[in-house]
């Protein structure tokens, strides 16, 4: 079953906190939601384990300004799920489509990918 138009509240809890706690850059508390050999690969730089991807979430964007809008999120399936996230701000460019396509493992975060949005 997939759904392209799922409410933010739909999502698996882990999803939701992961993504609120990473939008206001508390890398310690995104951190909690991860497997300790969590892999991260964010446009094709990637991050292994929950230490470099501390430090990842800590300082990624952050000598930018933006917001972040979820436009989409659909269900792949039990352990996959795509959240469609709008970036607004002072980076180059100035807006970006990002999927954030999550791999669940339990109750926690075994991988991310951050790609370009896939219209």
């Amino acid at each position: 079953m997939t759904n392209s138009d799922l409410r933010s509240d739909v999502l698996p809890a882990i999803v939701r906190d992961f993504l609120a706690a990473s939008t206001v850059h508390d890398a310690d508390t995104a951190s909690a939601f991860l497997v300790e050999d969590v892999v991260v690969v964010d446009q094709n730089e990637t991050f292994r384990g929950r230490d470099e991807v501390h430090a990842f979430l800590r300082d990624a964007g952050a000598e930018f300004d933006y917001t972040t809008e979820q436009t989409g999120a659909r269900r792949v399936d039990d352990d996959h799920w795509v959240v469609t996230l709008r970036l607004e701000g002072t980076f180059p460019g100035g807006v970006a489509d990002l999927d954030y396509r999550f791999t669940l493992r339990g109750n926690l975060v075994a991988e991310l990918v951050i790609a370009n949005h896939e219209a």
